[in-house]
């Protein structure tokens, strides 16, 4: 019997990541998520740990993937996710893409001048699509 366990999955998305545990529970499959307290207390470290990772016995690594691939719900390590626009990434080609607010060019120039004068937070970020495979972020 192989009582060893195995990254089966890693998840940006803490609520993704608690709805295929459940599953997996519910069907009978031993799982648990690490990293999930980081993701979910500050986000912006998510990238850092790698995201939500879903921990299975390695004996149960073939039946789950049957299992979870009837719906097509899952990427798994070795598949990229695949974004709903269908955008591709300009730099390495990857579909491991999302739209959300920019993380090195975050506010323009003028925001940054207001908030200075007005001594306050920005109020408009930018936003744009970003890879995870390579980090790059692009309109």
């Amino acid at each position: 019997m192989n009582d060893r366990t195995t990254v089966y999955a890693s998840y940006y998305n803490p609520i993704e990541a608690n709805i295929i545990k459940t599953r997996l529970d519910d069907a009978g499959f031993a799982c648990f998520l690490a990293d999930e307290n980081i993701s979910t207390i500050n986000p912006l470290y998510n990238q850092a740990v790698g995201g939500v990772r879903l921990i299975v016995f390695e004996r149960d690594v073939e039946e789950i993937k049957a299992f979870l691939g009837e719906d097509n719900a899952i990427a798994t390590e070795e598949e990229e996710v695949v974004n709903e626009d269908n955008v591709v990434c300009e730099n390495c080609g990857s579909t491991n893409v999302s739209y959300g607010q920019a993380t090195q060019k975050r506010f323009s120039w003028w925001v940054t001048i207001i908030s200075l004068l007005t001594a306050s937070y920005p109020f408009k970020a930018n936003k744009c699509y970003h890879c995870y495979a390579c980090g790059h972020e692009f309109e």
